[in-house]
């Protein structure tokens, strides 16, 4: 867009094109998720990802008024990832999976290679950088170090996916009228829950009781990945496994070295929402 006498404005899906530039697939995966999504990190996560480092520091904290990020500045680095994890802001997406297609369609040189090939992983509908994590992690396909399983039939993994629930569920469930999948396995029918901090509370776990009773009276199974599990991979492997199984497909790895692959990737993808190496 043309703002005036030399001065142009970008839409978003060009600028992440700009912004990807001899970067990482991980690295530039994870910023479209956030484009695409319904989040937003805090503005002072910007920097220090831009240039490789981790996020939250020290002082960062006083940035951080989402209602599950409070907090002194003598916690312990796993309470820093904790809040870092749940810190972020509910917003619209920047732009679309069509935008980006015809941005990547443009978009012819090497530079941006990793654009391109980020383009045809990144899925809509991540309502947090945990959940572009999952999707990343247990999606991708294995030759760059992720578990498949966005190549499993009916549309492989479904971020933020709506169930209806029958009279019999909405009962299980004391009421709750529908529920909304994480990441959902169509193929497999598996709704993958990633369990934060905020579902630790009292009054989280009643609702994700009930919730979860409503999604089995539905023939849904229900996977729970804690913030630990997101960072072992055998653990992550287990729930690709019994996707795959529960799909009809076998799973099995074509390539060597698949567990460096995997740590390098997942690593990568860390790195790209501002989180340390594991």
């Amino acid at each position: 867009m043309h703002v005036e006498a030399d001065i142009y404005a970008t839409s978003p899906a060009m600028t992440a094109m700009l912004c990807s530039k001899n970067e990482s697939v991980a690295k530039t995966l994870m910023l479209l998720m956030e484009l695409l999504g319904t989040y937003s990190l805090p503005p002072g996560a910007t920097y220090p990802i831009a240039y490789d480092d981790i996020w939250p520091k020290g002082d960062d904290y006083e940035a951080m008024d989402d209602l599950d990020c409070r907090g002194d500045q003598s916690a312990t680095e796993q309470q820093n990832e904790t809040r870092y994890e749940q810190a972020h802001y509910k917003c619209e997406p920047a732009t679309t999976i069509e935008d980006l297609e015809a941005v990547a369609r443009f978009a012819k040189s090497s530079s941006y290679t990793s654009f391109r090939t980020a383009v045809k992983l990144a899925r809509p509908g991540s309502a947090s950088p945990a959940e572009s994590l999952m999707l990343a992690v247990l999606g991708a396909p294995m030759r760059f170090g992720g578990f498949g399983c966005c190549s499993l039939p009916m549309g492989g993994l479904l971020l933020n996916y709506r169930i209806d629930f029958d009279t019999l569920a909405v009962n299980m469930s004391s009421g709750i009228p529908y529920a909304i999948c994480d990441l959902y396995c169509p193929a497999a029918g598996v709704d993958n829950e990633y369990n934060g901090i905020g579902h630790e509370l009292q009054n989280a776990r009643i609702h994700d009781g009930n919730r979860n009773n409503g999604l089995k009276a539905m023939g849904i199974h229900v996977l729970v990945i804690n913030r630990d599990q997101m960072k072992d991979l055998v653990a992550l492997e287990a729930f690709a496994q019994t996707m795959h199984r529960l799909a009809g497909v076998r799973f099995r790895y074509r390539i060597k070295g698949y567990r460096k692959r995997q740590a390098a990737w997942l690593n990568a993808l860390r790195a790209g929402i501002g989180l340390a190496p594991v």
